[in-house]
C-alpha cells in the first residue's frame, strides 16, 4: 500500500470516527434530562421531521416543546462552540508554529472577562439579559485588535512579537477585570459562573447570534488550510515560496478571533478545547493542516457535545460548570503535549 493510499485510508477512518462519535453525543444529548422523556418517543420525534419520515412519537406539546426548544438548541450551540474553539485552536498553532498556542493567546479570553464582567458588575441591561453577550463579544474584539496594533507598533512583526504582545495585554485586561470585581463584590458569583462557562439557552437565539460568525470564520480558515502547511517550513521559507505570509497570518487570526469571540460570547470561558481536538486529530491523521482544520470542526463539535452531557449529568439535579469539565480532561492532556513538544525542540 502507498504512502498517498495509506493516508487516505487514515483520513476516512477519522472522518468516520467523528461522525460516528458526533451522532452518539448528539443521540445522548437529546434523550437526557430532568424531564424523564422517553428514549424511542424522542428519537421518534426527531426523525419524524426528516423528508420521507412518518413516525408518531407521542409526546405531548410541553414534551415537543422540551425536545425542540430546549435540549436540541443546547446541543447544536455546544456543537457550534466545540467545532470553533477546536478550528481556532489548530489556527493559532499553525499560525505560530507553536503546538500550545489556544484560541485566547491573543487575549480574547481576558478581553470578553473584562465586558462580561463590567455587565454584569454594573448591571447593564440588568444581570443576565442579552447585553452580556454583546459586551464579551466587543470586549473579545478589541482585546484582539489592541494587541495586533500593539505587535504593530513595536517594528518586529514576527508571530513571537505578536505572542508577546498578546501576553502583556491579557495580563492588563484581567487586571482591569479584577479590578471592576473588586468595586462590585455583591456580584461576583455571577462573574465566576460565567467565567467557568456556562451553555444554558433559551432556545434557539443564541444558536442564531452565533452562527454567522461562526460560518464567516470557518470559511476564512478553510480556505487558507493548505498555505498553513507552507507556513509551517517558516516565514522566510514560506515567503520565498511566494506566499504573503503577514497577509495570511492577519487573515487567519482574525477569522478563529472572530469565532472564538462569538464563541466565548454565549458560552464563556472553557478551556483547553483548542488544544486538546487538534492534537487528538494529529495523532489520527498526521500534521497536515489541509486534514487537521476540517476534522478540528467536527472532534471539537462532538467533545463538546459529549462535555456539556456530562457537565449536566455527573451531579445531577445540579449542574457543573462546563470549563470544569474540560479542564479536568485538558490538564493533563496539556502536560502530555507540554512534555512531547520539550522533547521534539
Amino acid at each position: 500500500m502507498t504512502l498517498r493510499a495509506l493516508g487516505f485510508e487514515r483520513s476516512t477512518r477519522a472522518w468516520a470516527l467523528g461522525a460516528v462519535a458526533l451522532l452518539v453525543a448528539a443521540v445522548a444529548s437529546m434523550i437526557s434530562g430532568p424531564a424523564g422523556l422517553n428514549v424511542g418517543a424522542v428519537i421518534s420525534e426527531v426523525l419524524d421531521r426528516f423528508p420521507l419520515v412518518d413516525l408518531t412519537s407521542g409526546l405531548t406539546p410541553q414534551q415537543q416543546t422540551i425536545v425542540w426548544e430546549l435540549r436540541i438548541p443546547r446541543m447544536v450551540l455546544a456543537a457550534l462552540v466545540g467545532a470553533m474553539l477546536s478550528l481556532a485552536g489548530a489556527s493559532y498553532q499553525g499560525v505560530f508554529r507553536n503546538p500550545l498556542a489556544d484560541p485566547y493567546l491573543l487575549g480574547v479570553a481576558a478581553g470578553a472577562g473584562l465586558g462580561a464582567t463590567v455587565a454584569i458588575s454594573w448591571q447593564v441591561g440588568g444581570a443576565g439579559s442579552a447585553i452580556i453577550p454583546v459586551a464579551a463579544f466587543v470586549g473579545a474584539v478589541v482585546g484582539v485588535v489592541v494587541t495586533y496594533l500593539l505587535g504593530r507598533t513595536l517594528g518586529d512583526r514576527t508571530a513571537t512579537t505578536l505572542i508577546l504582545a498578546g501576553v502583556a495585554m491579557a495580563s492588563f485586561l484581567t487586571a482591569l477585570q479584577t479590578y471592576v470585581q473588586q468595586r462590585n463584590v455583591d456580584t461576583i458569583r455571577e462573574v465566576y459562573s460565567w467565567i467557568l462557562g456556562r451553555l444554558a439557552t433559551t432556545g434557539w437565539r443564541e444558536v442564531v447570534l452565533v452562527l454567522p460568525y461562526v460560518a464567516v470564520a470557518v470559511a476564512v480558515v478553510l480556505l487558507h488550510r493548505r498555505l498553513l502547511d507552507v507556513l509551517s517550513v517558516g516565514d522566510e521559507e514560506a515567503a520565498g515560496l511566494g506566499v504573503p505570509v503577514a497577509r495570511v497570518r492577519l487573515l487567519v487570526v482574525a477569522g478563529a478571533t472572530l469565532g472564538t469571540a462569538a464563541a466565548v460570547a454565549v458560552s464563556g470561558l472553557i478551556g483547553f478545547v483548542g488544544i486538546i481536538v487538534p492534537h487528538t486529530v494529529r495523532l489520527l491523521v498526521g500534521s497536515s493542516y489541509r486534514k487537521v482544520l476540517p476534522l478540528s470542526l467536527l472532534f471539537g463539535a462532538s467533545f463538546m457535545v459529549a462535555t456539556d452531557l456530562a457537565a449536566r449529568t455527573i451531579v445531577s439535579p445540579a449542574e457543573l460548570p462546563i470549563g470544569v469539565v474540560t479542564a479536568f480532561f485538558g490538564a493533563p492532556f496539556f502536560i502530555a503535549v507540554l512534555r512531547t513538544s520539550r522533547r521534539s525542540l
